[in-house]
């Protein structure tokens, strides 16, 4: 027997519709570094993607699927960008503004990009590497800033327009095709920490069930009362669904622009009184230290989604008691749209308990299957106990890499993604990560886990930032090399943090191996980027002090 149900495809035009007439009122808001923000109503980026449509397909020669890639910060006209190409049919191209020049023009030419929306004050950067993109025909400047450059470099091959000259006169209402919602919808690049940067092509479907789930109480929980901080980058895993849930839900969105610093935030948070926020740690550890500092009225700040990396401990609880704001973990992946779990305690946990699961990765949604399999790919029981590498699949996860005619062995497995995270899952869904399986360190026949390790260092009041690698040992295989960056003011030496450590972890993983640094290195979203350091190490660029055995 089939359903009686109406066939309605799940689409990105039906997010935009909805929000720009439902919650017609609801904002977005730019920060604009000391000036007065921008503000646009979701009625207005509902009549700007209509514009944005027409002149794209008018002037730019997009017509079906062509790629329009976006060069850009967390502001309107991205936000615009979003709903506009995949309504109209073509594919959202975000490119990660941070990449290597050569990984630009690879990112770029693989996705055949054939337009880029870029902000004027990006135009430098896209300047340098204009002429290698291939397949670009046309490029789109967004703001006030010279763009001289990117004409000098642009050649008679590339038209450069100017947003608001494209956009002028054009008609505010689109007739948006009925587009099939298995077709690409945007398109990312993981950023390519091994290797070349792989392609992640999403789905209207995707899009619309990952929306559905950010909202959920058990995601991120977002309502029409809800004013989002958005500060997780646009260009990176479709920022977390953010901008998608919103218009569902009627949430407004406060962009940061190009002002990431922790004043800036801060005075966005005082000014503009969100009730979310979401990004990685590296940006809460340095608001931390700001608020702590400055006196700034946080009061709206309900919570923030914390993922990317694992949180410190140490930084939750400091949140939570000294400015009364809730850290939520989070975890996920460019591969799954990226949501994949959120730490929030199940009914009836409080006090130690409720901490416990918030140390958590979360708990894995209706919409995602997970589990956890051995060296040789053999499930393991969902105990809470069993190690090994957690595998997922699910229908905002991808089946496959963009150009691959058949999934890479290396990251699928029978139909499950295979995440290169090492941990735990419980008998009630919650995930547990120890680490990157490239990143555990195996000393001796064991596994040391270098989160675990960075997390305790990370609770001493002396210590900003902790990144531990495993390092050559002639004896051992691998032992754990830590690198520390203090606290402005403050002063540890390498045997007090050892004899800190020697507190919450066994002995036998305590590092021999220190090296004092003003920075961690960060890839290009913001995480600890541990092969810079493993090659610093073999480079002898470190300080490297080493501890004789207690």
């Amino acid at each position: 027997m089939r359903s009686t149900m109406m066939d309605a495809p799940l689409q990105v035009a039906r997010i935009l519709d909805h929000g720009s007439t439902v919650h017609a009122t609801a904002e977005v808001v730019t920060w604009a570094g000391g000036g007065e923000p921008r503000r646009m109503s979701y009625a207005e980026v509902g009549r700007t993607a209509a514009r944005l449509a027409h002149a794209l397909r008018d002037e730019c020669g997009v017509t079906g699927d062509e790629r329009v890639a976006t060069f850009m910060w967390n502001n309107t006209e991205h936000l615009v960008a979003y709903f506009a190409v995949p309504s109209m049919g073509a594919v959202l191209h975000t490119l990660n503004i941070r990449l290597f020049p050569d990984q630009l023009v690879y990112v770029a030419d693989h996705a055949e990009d054939r337009v880029v929306l870029v902000d004027s004050t990006l135009v430098p950067l896209l300047a340098r590497v204009i002429d290698r993109m291939g397949a670009v025909r046309h490029v789109v400047v967004v703001g006030g800033g010279d763009p001289a450059p990117l004409v000098a470099a642009a050649g008679d091959r590339i038209a450069v327009h100017h947003w608001d000259a494209l956009l002028a006169g054009r008609p505010e209402v689109y007739d948006w095709p009925a587009t099939d919602e298995r077709d690409a919808a945007a398109l990312c690049y993981t950023s390519g920490t091994t290797g070349e940067p792989k392609g992640v092509a999403y789905s209207h479907r995707s899009i619309y069930l990952h929306s559905l789930q950010v909202c959920m109480p058990e995601g991120f929980g977002l309502g029409v009362a809800d004013r989002e901080l958005v500060i997780v980058p646009m260009f990176h895993a479709m920022a977390w669904g953010l901008p998608y849930a919103a218009f569902l839900s009627g949430a407004s969105l406060v962009m940061p622009d190009r002002f990431l610093q922790a004043a800036p935030i801060a005075e966005m948070i005082a000014a503009e009184r969100p009730t979310t926020a979401a990004a990685v740690p590296t940006i809460w550890t340095d608001l931390l230290a700001h608020l702590d500092a400055h006196d700034v009225d946080t009061s709206s700040l309900r919570e923030v989604v914390v993922g990317g990396s694992a949180c410190p401990p140490a930084l939750m609880h400091a949140f939570a008691d000294r400015h009364g704001i809730e850290i939520v973990h989070a975890w996920g992946m460019t591969e799954m749209s990226p949501l994949g779990s959120v730490a929030r305690p199940p009914a009836g946990a409080t006090g130690e308990a409720a901490w416990r699961y918030r140390y958590t990765q979360g708990r894995i949604p209706a919409g995602v299957a997970a589990r956890i399999v051995g060296p040789l790919g053999e499930p393991l029981p969902a105990d809470g106990a069993s190690v090994g590498e957690l595998e997922v699949r699910g229908p905002w996860v991808t089946a496959r890499y963009v150009g691959d005619d058949a999934p890479d062995g290396e990251k699928f497995r029978d139909g499950w993604l295979r995440t290169g995270d090492v941990g735990t899952l419980s008998p009630d869904g919650y995930v547990t990560l120890t680490d990157r399986a490239k990143d555990v360190i195996k000393s001796g026949g064991e596994w040391i886990s270098s989160v675990e390790l960075e997390n305790a260092l990370m609770a001493h009041p002396a210590v900003r930032e902790a990144c531990v690698v495993g390092v050559p040992d002639g004896r051992w295989g691998e032992r754990p090399l830590a690198t520390v960056v203090v606290r402005e003011g403050a002063e540890v030496t390498a045997e007090e943090l050892r004899d800190f450590l020697a507190t919450s972890v066994a002995r036998w993983q305590l590092p021999e191996r220190w090296a004092f640094v003003e920075a961690v290195p960060k890839t290009s979203v913001g995480k600890f980027d541990k092969k810079v350091v493993r090659s610093r190490h073999a480079d002898g660029a470190l300080s490297v002090t080493e501890l004789t055995t207690p």
